[in-house]
C-alpha cells in the first residue's frame, strides 16, 4: 500500500523520531516537491530541516503529473491530493480542510495519530502513551480527544491479541 504524506503529519512523526514507522507499514512513501519546499523552510523545526535535506532512502519525492488547484488549501496539500488520486495511494493529512478535500476526490486518508496508533499495533512502537505524552508537548494542534480515542482504541487492541 502506497503513502503519500502531507507536510504536517509528516512534520509530527519526525519531530517524534517515529519517521521510520512509514515504511514498516507501507510498501512506499511518497512527498510532492511542495511539501519537501515546505520541509525545508527556515521556520520548520531543525529535525525536520535536517530530516529532508538528507532523506532516507524510503522516502521518494514526486510531482504529481496533472495538478489540480483547490483554492482552499495550501500548495503542499494539494500537491499531495492530486500526487494521491494520481496513484490510488492513502493520504496521510491532518488539516480538516485537507481531509475533507481528499475524501472528496476518493481518497482513503489517515492522520499522523492514526499511523501511530497503526505502528503501536504492529509493533513497531512499544508505548503508544508515552508518544501521544511527547505530542501534547509540541506545538501541534490535535485534541486530547483523539489522543485518549487511539490510546483507547490500541490497548483494546492490545488486549484482544
Amino acid at each position: 500500500m502506497l503513502i503519500v504524506a502531507d507536510n504536517s503529519p509528516l512534520n509530527l512523526l519526525v519531530q517524534l523520531g517515529h519517521a521510520e514507522v512509514l515504511p514498516g507499514l507501507f510498501s512506499a512513501v511518497l512527498i510532492p516537491p511542495e511539501v519537501a519546499q515546505e520541509m525545508r523552510h527556515s521556520k520548520a523545526p531543525e529535525a525536520v530541516q535536517n530530516f529532508i535535506a538528507a532523506p532516507p532512502v524510503w522516502l521518494t519525492i514526486r510531482a504529481p503529473k496533472a495538478p489540480v488547484t483547490f483554492p482552499n488549501l495550501d500548495p503542499g496539500e494539494s500537491a499531495a491530493i492530486n500526487l494521491a488520486v494520481e496513484l490510488h495511494a492513502t493520504l496521510m493529512v491532518d488539516e480538516r480542510e485537507g481531509r475533507e478535500t481528499a475524501q472528496a476526490q476518493g481518497l482513503q486518508i489517515v492522520g499522523a495519530v492514526g499511523v501511530l496508533e497503526r505502528a503501536a499495533n504492529d509493533g513497531l512502537i512499544q508505548d503508544l502513551a508515552a508518544v501521544h505524552a511527547q505530542i501534547r508537548t509540541l506545538r501541534f494542534h490535535v485534541s486530547g480527544t483523539i489522543l485518549n480515542d487511539s490510546l483507547a482504541r490500541h490497548r483494546a487492541f492490545k488486549s484482544k491479541k
